[in-house]
């Protein structure tokens, strides 16, 4: 893909809307800047890049979804060579602020170059969990379900459907496109529609998804399950162009999609790239250490080293200033 697009106002912006009639909800989402941040630290396969692409939005439209008051996590863990990923989304802490983004994944490169796999067929079996965690004082929340449905959107929407019970669609793709400049560039762009929550019926005997996991149409039925389908029709309509293109603002594609829906737009939520990383944060991970194993991880040269998988800082700390030990007027 070519394009020699400027900044547009949709770009990195997460947009909520509303099909009032159909009991619906939604997120429209694009990440630009954000997402080529997040990569450009990495040097990723190809293949492994498509895959955190598409792990990152995910969680930025199921982040925006959640009355947050810090961070919601996505982990997807594989037995295949493509092993983690792994991708925070934190709320905005006012009004006027972005929500920030960020992701890493795991790999085995030597056997990705072997492997006759590709995309989503590199992680194998495994699970698919999302962390909630509304900060200090607070216990977390994890739900976890099997890697299934042959893609990481479809995993999303089986873990809404398993472990929600909230019927969910979404649609993304994530391409590296030509700037002005020659350089490639990585953008993403997706829809996610839910169904409104509302008292779900208890589902013991399975559901019609890979080894009877619950699917968004065993949630529904008459009325419910007829303008659930269409929204999702409608939503399947969207073009590639349309979601990660420059000249498709986001509200314009839900008036394309979604017409006779009349659909409802909230405000948008801006997000950019956000690391949490910092040397307290790693003297606090440190902290149940004894000074024999805080003596194990010295390096020659008397210092401690730790690199923050996310974005990639290195930080070298004193062994005096970590562990069960630490000085305390550190």
């Amino acid at each position: 893909m070519q394009s020699d697009q400027t900044s547009k106002h949709w770009d990195d912006t997460i947009l909520p809307f509303q099909l009032d009639a159909a009991d619906v909800r939604g997120r429209v989402a694009r990440l630009d800047g954000t997402l080529d941040t997040i990569l450009s630290q990495h040097n990723y396969p190809l293949s492994v890049s498509a895959q955190v692409a598409e792990a990152a939005l995910l969680t930025a439209m199921i982040g925006q979804t959640i009355d947050l008051r810090w961070k919601l996590s996505i982990q997807i863990r594989g037995n295949g060579p493509l092993r983690i990923i792994a991708t925070d989304y934190f709320s905005p802490q006012s009004e006027n602020e972005p929500a920030r983004i960020r992701a890493y994944a795991s790999f085995d490169a030597d056997a990705i170059e072997a492997s006759d796999q590709e995309g989503f067929g590199l992680i194998g079996k495994g699970m698919f969990a999302i962390l909630i965690d509304q900060g200090s004082g607070t216990q977390p929340y994890q739900g976890i379900t099997p890697l299934a449905g042959g893609s990481l959107e479809k995993c999303a929407e089986t873990y809404f459907a398993q472990s929600e019970q909230l019927p969910t669609r979404f649609k993304t793709i994530a391409a590296q496109e030509t700037s002005g400049d020659g350089a490639p560039k990585w953008r993403a762009g997706g829809i996610m529609v839910q169904h409104m929550p509302k008292a779900s019926p208890l589902m013991d005997d399975g559901g019609t998804g890979e080894a009877g996991l619950l699917q968004a149409q065993d949630l529904l039925s008459g009325d419910e399950a007829e303008n659930w389908n269409r929204a999702t029709i409608l939503m399947d309509s969207a073009e590639e162009f349309e979601l990660i293109g420059p000249h498709v603002g986001q509200e314009r594609l839900l008036r394309r999609l979604f017409h006779q829906e009349e659909p409802r737009v909230f405000t948008a939520q801006p997000i950019e790239f956000g690391c949490t990383c910092g040397a307290e944060k790693v003297r606090q991970t440190m902290s149940i250490y004894s000074v024999k194993d805080i003596a194990s991880m010295t390096a020659e040269n008397g210092m401690v080293t730790a690199d923050c998988q996310f974005c990639g800082a290195h930080y070298e700390l004193e062994p005096t200033t970590l562990g069960k030990d630490a000085k305390k007027d550190v």
